[in-house]
C-alpha cells in the first residue's frame, strides 16, 4: 500500500484453509437432507468455510465500496452518455435513489462512496473525497495513469476496505461507477485473456451499432500502442486502466489479505479481479462471483479466472448490484450450515448402511 511516498507491493495473502472445507463438507453430510442435496449452497458454504477457516463460516455485515472517477478515453465517442453523468450518479447514490443503495438497504450493508477520479469539485458529505486526479488519460493517445497514480489508487481502495472491517463488515462488495469503464475494462480483460476485442466489447451504457464497432477498434488501437505486458497488473492499469478500476483492485487485496470474503459483481468488478490475479495470485480464491452480466466481455472474464455465477438474471448495470442480490443466496448457505439440524440432533434416521 502506499504509505508516505513509499509503495509496499509485497500483499501477504494466506493460503486457503482447506482443512476446513473438509471440515465443513463432513459436518453438511451429517445434516437433515441427502448428501449433496442443495447443490450449490454447500458448495458456497465450503468455499467459505476454506476462506475464512471456519468449519460453520458466519456472514453477519456485508459491506458495499462504491468507487467513481472518470476516463479520459470518453474523448474517443465509446459511450451513449456524457461524462457529466459519473459526476451525477454520484450525486444520486450519495442521497440513496440509486439501484446499489435500494438493494443496499435491503441487505443492511455498511455503504461507502468514495470518489477517486470524477471530474469537477469535491463533492459533499457522505462521498468521500481522494481524488488522485481529474480522470485518467485517455489511452488511445498516451497511458492512462503515471505509476504513482495507479499506487496511489491501489492504497486507497485498500484503506477504503479496511476501514470499512473495522465496521465489523465481514463480506465484501467491490462497485463502481464510471462513464467509459466498460471500454476500459475490455481492454483489460484482452490484455490478460489475449482474446480478440470484438469477442468482449459490448454496447455498455446503449451505444449505436456504429459507435460499437468503433469502440472495438478503439481498444484494438490501443492495446497495439502499449504493448502491455498481461502479467505485469501494474502495467496494465498504469496504460489502460482506471482509478476507480485500481481502487477496487486495492480493496479486493485487503479483504483477501484479512480472510474476508469478496463477492464480485460484473464487468468491471471482473475485469478488477483479473488484475488483482496478477498482482496478488493467492486473492482470486478469496472471491466468489455474484452473477452472470450481459456484458458479452463479463463471461470470458469469469471463465478466465474460473468462476461460475451464482445467479444469472440478464443484469447490465454494475455499481455492485449483481453481487449484492446474489448475496442473499450466499446469506442463505450460511444460515443453512448455522441453523439446520444434524440426523443426530434431531433424531432423525440417516441412509441406511
Amino acid at each position: 500500500m502506499w504509505k508516505e511516498g513509499v509503495f509496499l507491493s509485497n500483499y501477504e495473502i494466506p493460503a486457503l484453509n482447506k482443512e476446513a472445507g473438509i471440515q465443513a463438507k463432513e459436518y453438511l453430510d451429517t445434516l437433515t437432507k441427502p448428501v449433496g442435496s442443495l447443490g450449490r449452497l454447500e458448495e458456497i458454504v465450503v468455499q467459505l468455510a476454506e476462506i475464512t477457516g471456519q468449519r460453520q463460516p458466519v456472514m453477519n455485515q456485508l459491506g458495499i465500496i462504491v468507487f467513481a472517477a472518470d476516463h479520459g478515453v470518453v474523448d474517443e465517442g465509446i459511450s451513449a452518455f456524457p461524462q457529466q453523468v459519473t459526476r451525477q450518479m454520484v450525486d444520486n447514490m450519495a442521497q440513496g435513489g440509486a439501484a446499489i443503495n435500494v438493494f443496499g438497504r435491503q441487505q443492511l450493508a455498511k455503504f461507502s462512496l468514495v470518489d477517486v477520479g470524477v471530474k469537477g469539485e469535491e463533492f459533499s458529505e457522505p462521498v468521500k473525497n481522494r481524488k488522485v486526479r481529474q480522470a485518467t488519460k485517455n489511452f488511445l493517445q498516451t497511458e492512462a495513469m503515471t505509476q504513482e497514480e495507479v499506487e496511489q489508487a491501489l492504497a486507497i481502495g485498500y484503506e477504503e476496505a479496511l476501514a470499512i472491517f473495522e465496521e465489523g463488515v465481514d463480506c465484501l462488495v467491490v462497485g463502481e461507477v464510471g462513464i467509459g469503464n466498460t471500454t476500459t475494462s475490455s481492454a483489460i480483460v484482452a490484455t490478460v485473456t489475449e482474446l480478440d476485442p470484438a469477442g468482449l466489447v459490448g454496447y455498455g451504457t446503449g451505444i449505436s451499432s456504429e459507435q460499437h464497432l468503433h469502440k472495438i477498434e478503439v481498444v484494438r488501437k490501443a492495446l497495439e500502442l502499449h504493448q502491455i505486458d498481461r502479467e505485469d497488473g501494474y502495467d496494465i492499469l498504469r496504460k489502460v486502466g482506471g482509478l476507480e478500476v485500481a481502487a477496487m483492485v486495492g480493496a479486493m487485496l485487503a479483504a483477501a489479505s484479512n480472510r474476508i470474503p469478496i463477492v464480485l459483481d460484473g464487468f468491471i468488478s471482473t475485469a478488477a479481479a483479473c488484475v488483482a490475479d496478477k498482482i496478488a495470485p493467492g486473492a482470486l480464491h478469496y472471491m466468489l462471483l455474484g452473477h452472470q452480466s450481459m456484458e458479452p466481455g463479463h463471461q470470458k472474464a469469469f471463465e478466465y479466472l474460473g468462476k461460475v455465477p451464482i445467479v444469472s438474471l440478464d443484469m447490465r448495470l454494475g455499481e455492485g448490484t449483481g453481487a449484492v442480490v446474489a448475496y442473499s443466496i450466499i446469506q442463505s448457505a450460511v444460515r443453512m450450515v448455522q441453523e439446520m439440524a444434524t440426523f443426530e440432533s434431531a433424531g432423525v434416521s440417516g441412509k441406511n448402511e
